[in-house]
């Protein structure tokens, strides 16, 4: 296995351009990296330049302070079972998500989720809701003092190590949230650092009113514009996330699901 320098990189960004959207989440993780965003990964080939295995691992300077996950894309099944079987590519102490050689591996795994992948290639896909005035001088950005708040709601989070991922996206990523009157995040979205639309959340008190669409429709047309990726994971069971993305022009690949799979847990 060889671990990409950042002229590699940006090749094998170009390469996996080319197998959208399955690759997105690789992709998303090299667009980042490329443009100079914080790296928490660093990124493994089977071969070079004619790759068919790549492999996003923690970054070893940052593994203990973010959640250890593995990435994958792979063009060749037999490649793929080699590189996890044979090489020495991941460390089976992390939190994996392909689980197909996990019964040749002494590990404990569990199925975690299934998810839809649902993508927005171009702005003119995008089903934009309405907006008056009032509410577009409310659209703001996230601060990194407002990490506590997000943590708490975040499906993942409330803990430590969820409140340092929180800052981090937070300060080195983009963001989108509506404010209430007295200044406060009422609604928001985030870009995870492999480039992906997420934790999606609107307070309790304040649901009903479309914050949701108008946010996911703001942050779109922003990295759109940037030539960012615009897509994100649904879990299998969510079909409110699912519908309301869908209804928004975002597409899916019917062909496609990921499966997130938790080992040593």
């Amino acid at each position: 296995m060889k671990v990409l320098n950042r002229e590699e990189l940006q090749v094998a960004e170009g390469v996996l351009l080319q197998h959208l959207p399955k690759s997105y989440k690789v992709y998303g993780f090299l667009y980042g990296i490329n443009r100079n965003k914080p790296a928490t990964v660093e990124v493994m080939v089977d071969s070079w330049p004619d790759f068919k295995v790549i492999i996003c691992r923690p970054h070893p300077k940052l593994a203990m302070e973010f959640m250890k996950k593995v990435t994958c894309f792979s063009t060749d099944e037999q490649a793929f079972r080699k590189v996890l079987t044979e090489e020495n590519a991941i460390d089976w102490s992390t939190y994996f998500v392909i689980g197909e050689v996990s019964s040749d591996r002494e590990v404990n795994n569990r199925y975690y989720t299934l998810v839809r992948l649902l993508y927005l290639p171009e702005v003119s896909c995008l089903q934009s809701p309405a907006t008056d005035s009032e509410l577009e001088s409310r659209i703001s950005s996230l601060k990194p003092f407002h990490a506590s708040l997000v943590n708490q709601t975040w499906k993942f989070g409330g803990n430590q190590q969820g409140y340092n991922n929180i800052r981090h996206l937070i300060s080195n990523f983009p963001s989108c949230c509506i404010m209430d009157e007295h200044g406060q995040p009422v609604s928001w979205i985030l870009v995870y650092h492999y480039g992906a639309l997420g934790i999606l959340y609107t307070l309790p008190e304040h649901r009903g009113k479309g914050y949701a669409k108008v946010l996911i429709s703001t942050m779109a047309k922003k990295l759109l514009a940037e030539s960012h990726p615009v897509y994100c994971f649904i879990e299998e069971d969510n079909s409110l996330s699912y519908k309301l993305f869908k209804n928004l022009g975002f597409i899916e690949d019917p062909s496609y699901r990921a499966v997130w799979l938790e080992f040593n847990f």
